[in-house]
């Protein structure tokens, strides 16, 4: 039954951990898509206005 108990705690602990990275990673993504297009945006209408 500890074994069992053990077992699931550990589960739990890798399933929270990389749930928290994976939040992370998709904010990063987020973030830096934004400030792709962004820069794209603001290169395009440089390039336009010369």
């Amino acid at each position: 039954m500890l074994r069992i108990i053990a077992v699931l705690l550990a589960l739990w602990l890798v399933l929270a951990v990389l749930g928290a990275l994976l939040k992370g990673v998709f904010w990063l993504v987020l973030i830096g898509g934004t400030v792709f297009l962004g820069l794209a945006a603001y290169g395009a209408i440089k390039s336009n206005s010369r």
